[in-house]
């Protein structure tokens, strides 16, 4: 099943636990209280009651799993070697290495090595995603003018 990664290691889950997480992600769904809450163990002598949010995002990690993909554990606080930082953003390392050179992402230095704190790498991505949709939109609003003429 997914675990949390340091290693950020990336592996697809069998399709052992897909049909696992698939039956979870359901069962999770439907012993969601009406507040969002997850009760386990109702009418027991240990019950436990898991947060709103908490059981959201059970389910949605479940979901990923159950559609076969990868799922990977990255604390906000966490500084990312470049391969990571790379594969976080679906890039090759030396592209990433570019970004760094140009300041576009701040990264500290440890000794001959680079890190890049997670926060950093999520406002790039943040940045980049919103660049390419404002870009999308500016394409999509030049090809109705094209085809009104």
């Amino acid at each position: 099943m997914a675990k949390a990664a340091t290693d950020l290691t990336h592996r697809l889950p069998t399709s052992d636990e897909v049909r696992s997480a698939n039956d979870a992600a359901i069962a999770l769904a439907r012993a969601k209280s009406r507040d969002g809450a997850l009760i386990l163990g109702e009418g027991s002598s240990e019950q436990l009651r898991l947060a709103p949010a908490i059981s959201e995002l059970l389910v949605d990690i479940l979901g990923h799993i159950a559609r076969g993909e990868m799922v990977t554990f990255v604390p906000v606080g966490s500084m990312l070697t470049t391969q990571q930082a790379a594969d976080l953003l679906n890039v090759s390392r030396p592209y990433l290495s570019g970004l760094l050179k140009n300041g576009e992402i701040p990264f500290v230095p440890i000794g001959s090595h680079r890190r890049v704190k997670f926060e950093d790498l999520i406002a790039y991505k943040n940045r980049r995603d919103s660049s390419r949709e404002t870009a999308l939109d500016e394409l999509a609003r030049l090809g109705q003018e094209f085809d009104a003429s």
